[in-house]
């Protein structure tokens, strides 16, 4: 589950963009607060969410607690957010893979390959894993997450050997690096690098209680200080004086720049490699709970009965995971014959878009968690009881922020139609599932009877 949760949050191309796009965004150097803070929160929020997997473990972990502690139909609604986010999230890093790949062939071999044949490629791969054994997809990610995450802590020791002006700085971890107009931004590009450890309760079905908090607190902590560790390193290399004008001549290139600079022109070239793998690592984990949450769906008969089977020879949810596949290749197919640039129309709309949809889950959950635990008094502890409430308040207060000013973290005019259109889609998606919700009520009871109660019909094999 660590391989999983951790690989969907792609730490190496949070290093490499998301912290340089946001000293280049907002000119401050409060980023490495950012991370804590945010990790803090995320902390607090897991206390609820583990006790809600530990009752009741699903794998349409939002969907589930949702259900069970706001309502069915507003369930059914935050299962519509969710096939929405993560498969926006899954799909639009094909954006990603492809165009990478093809400029490290097109530099290295002077070879141009079309970005759509790279994703096409990683496609394959993805889908393939998607129908084997969960523990062949943990290989792949083992190894993926180790090499990358080995990468980060060489460049940030080569980082902090080498700074800029003759010894580190307490520069961005400074409480005024973060406060004033660029903390809603800052805030909100932390939420960024963080979206994937909620997916260990997607596994819940499949790992005992203790696992699910044991991955969840590790995937958090560990990620909390590779990116704080990373990011002031990066300032303190680069130059607190100077960081933020290199960031903004060219956001993606300070990481690996410093790292031919500190360690030599193989350390820059293995990051660019590792930056594909990142990527690749993370396709294959958001397919995982694309699959699962589209199998709990089905499993209830909130979507075809179809979709919640599994396959007798490896346990998992096969008809789910080929009807992800087959969308992701949809979506691949049409960007390629429109032409569309992969980049900015599918990687950073798509994954913006998603980051946007699990912060909504993650505060309609945080409400859930309260009422639910309060009324089945199932977790006894002063912890428990006091940490939902203000996970869900921090939780939602963060949410206001980046709504707040999610023109910059989509990188486009505050007049843009995707500023308000992107958010009112998912209000809009969320309204028609609490509506579809309501239907099954009046017209199919016995299906609204059994939402978020799946594990008992068909549970996920753990092979």
């Amino acid at each position: 589950m660590v391989f999983f949760t951790a690989s969907a949050a792609t730490p190496l191309t949070v290093c490499a963009a998301i912290v340089t796009t946001g000293l280049a965004a907002t000119g401050k150097l409060g980023l490495p607060l950012a991370f804590v803070i945010i990790a803090a929160v995320l902390a607090v929020f897991s206390v609820g969410y583990v006790a809600m997997a530990r009752q009741v473990p699903n794998a349409g972990a939002f969907y589930t607690y949702v259900s069970l502690g706001l309502g069915r139909p507003a369930g059914v609604g935050a299962s519509w957010v969710a096939l929405l986010a993560y498969n926006a999230l899954q799909i639009g890093l094909y954006g990603a893979i492809g165009p990478t790949m093809a400029d490290l062939l097109r530099d290295w071999f002077a070879v141009d390959v079309p970005w759509w044949v790279i994703a096409i490629v990683a496609w394959a791969v993805v889908a393939f894993l998607g129908l084997r054994r969960i523990k062949h997809s943990a290989r792949v990610l083992l190894v993926l997450l180790a090499a990358e995450v080995a990468l980060v802590l060489l460049y940030s020791v080569a980082n902090l050997a080498n700074p800029a002006d003759g010894g580190p700085t307490l520069d961005g971890l400074a409480l005024g690096d973060l406060l004033g107009s660029a903390l809603g931004p800052l805030l909100g590009l932390a939420v960024l690098g963080f979206v994937g450890f909620e997916q260990s309760a997607v596994f819940s079905e499949q790992a005992s209680p203790s696992s699910v908090r044991r991955a969840t607190i590790i995937c958090i902590g560990g990620l909390c200080a590779l990116y704080a560790i990373s990011s002031w390193s990066t300032i303190q290399a680069a130059g607190p004086d100077t960081v933020v004008a290199d960031a903004q001549s060219s956001p993606t290139a300070v990481l690996f720049a410093l790292a031919e600079q500190n360690l030599g022109s193989w350390a820059a070239g293995a990051g660019r490699i590792l930056l594909v793998t990142s990527v690749l690592a993370a396709l294959i984990s958001f397919h995982a709970t694309c699959a699962r949450y589209t199998f709990a769906l089905g499993r209830d008969h909130v979507l075809p009965a179809a979709f919640g089977r599994t396959a007798p020879r490896t346990g998992q949810p096969g008809p789910a995971s080929i009807s992800q596949s087959a969308l992701a290749l949809v979506v691949i197919i049409a960007f390629a014959i429109g032409g569309w640039d992969p980049v900015t129309k599918l990687f950073f709309i798509g994954g913006t878009a998603g980051a946007l949809g699990v912060l909504l889950l993650l505060s309609a959950t945080a409400f859930a968690t309260v009422r639910y635990l309060r009324e089945h008094e199932v977790e006894n502890s002063f912890l428990r009881k006091l940490a939902p409430p203000v996970a869900a308040i921090a939780v939602t207060a963060i949410l206001v922020l980046v709504v707040a000013n999610y023109a910059l973290l989509l990188g486009v005019p505050e007049d843009s139609p995707l500023r308000w259109g992107i958010p009112i889609a998912f209000a809009l998606v969320a309204l028609g599932g609490v509506v579809y919700g309501i239907v099954l009520r009046r017209n199919r009871p016995q299906v609204y009877d059994t939402i978020g109660k799946g594990q008992a019909r068909t549970p996920v094999n753990a092979r």
